[in-house]
């Protein structure tokens, strides 16, 4: 198995560690980053990279300015895509996961933004190349969202999925019960233990959140929903007294998202949702997720876990792998 590699921050770095590891039989052909990266034709030795993981540039294969286009000829099973997300866009990672499809190379990416704007267009492309996409780790992580729901839920009809997908927005309003603080000191705190972002947006404002649903939509039903299409709210209105009200009353505060029907017409709603222990993801609490999806003939089914790290991110790009090779056998 051959595997190239674009993106090394946190998660591509997890990724080659947890190669090795596994003692996963592969070849690294390449690692690219945004100013250069590493080639060998015949593989890289992990353990070399794994040693100077930090210091990549280091690395006796660098070249300054080599890129997708130097190595795009290079046979590989694998296109592992880890570039920064573009939420507008989706580039420069659409290109790549395009070119990668095109030629006949199987793409896992744990990046959101290619697969939000043209998932559909993507599946389409695999499909016509007779290989794989997988983007399992776009919805939460380590949490099994796609398989639970495209596998998990085979032969019956999604009739609604509700999600809570963000390990920031949990951690924020546990704070705010447990120390009975405010929105801002709890973000504070999130913010000084690298739990949050110096720009928390994207999570304390609901996109993330909203972003996943989406997907889970398009890739699970089969439409075509954008960013525009999800009514979204995030946590910043929340107060210690919600919280304590919600407390008193046998309930917890969750930022919810959920997908469901109304008048024929698929909606999508992220919105701070007070639940009681009745509700399936009431007990999804600091850096774990959870999803649930209402069936017509399975049932009720939900899946807790996947607590967030680069490690566990990197455990979801491997799963996606192997779960490719299991259908290709």
């Amino acid at each position: 198995m051959n595997i190239g590699l674009i993106g090394y921050g946190g998660v591509g770095k997890a990724f080659i560690r947890l190669l090795e590891e596994k003692h996963i039989h592969c070849s690294i052909k390449y690692i690219l980053k945004s100013d250069g990266g590493v080639f060998n034709s015949k593989g890289l030795d992990i353990n070399d990279v794994i040693k100077i993981e930090d210091n990549i540039k280091e690395h006796e294969e660098w070249m300054e300015g080599r890129n997708f286009e130097n190595v795009i000829d290079e046979k590989i099973d694998f296109l592992v895509e880890l570039t920064p997300t573009n939420m507008k866009t989706g580039e420069p990672a659409l290109t790549y996961i395009k070119e990668a499809l095109n030629r006949g190379i199987n793409v896992v990416t744990g990046n959101k933004g290619p697969i939000l704007i043209n998932y559909l267009g993507l599946k389409e492309l695999a499909k016509k190349n007779n290989v794989s996409l997988g983007i399992g780790c776009t919805t939460g992580g380590a949490l099994p969202s796609i398989t639970g729901g495209r596998v998990d839920c085979a032969g019956a009809r999604i009739e609604e999925i509700q999600g809570v997908l963000n390990g920031t927005t949990n951690y924020i309003l546990k704070e705010m019960g447990t120390k009975e603080i405010e929105y801002e000191e709890a973000l504070k705190n999130a913010q000084e233990l690298g739990i949050a972002e110096t720009n928390p947006k994207m999570d304390v404002e609901g996109f993330d959140t909203a972003i996943k649903m989406i997907i889970l939509t398009n890739a699970l039903l089969g439409k075509k929903l954008t960013l525009e299409d999800a009514e979204i709210e995030g946590i910043t209105k929340v107060t210690v007294k919600d919280i304590k009200e919600a407390e008193q009353e046998g309930k917890k505060i969750k930022l919810l998202g959920k997908v469901f029907t109304k008048k024929g017409n698929i909606k999508v709603k992220v919105t701070p949702v007070s639940i009681d222990e009745e509700h399936p993801l009431y007990f999804v609490e600091g850096k774990n997720k959870g999803i649930y999806y209402r069936t017509d003939t399975l049932g009720d089914i939900t899946i807790i876990g996947g607590a967030s790290s680069t490690r566990n991110a990197a455990a979801a790009i491997l799963r996606d792998i192997e779960n490719i090779k299991i259908m290709r056998v």
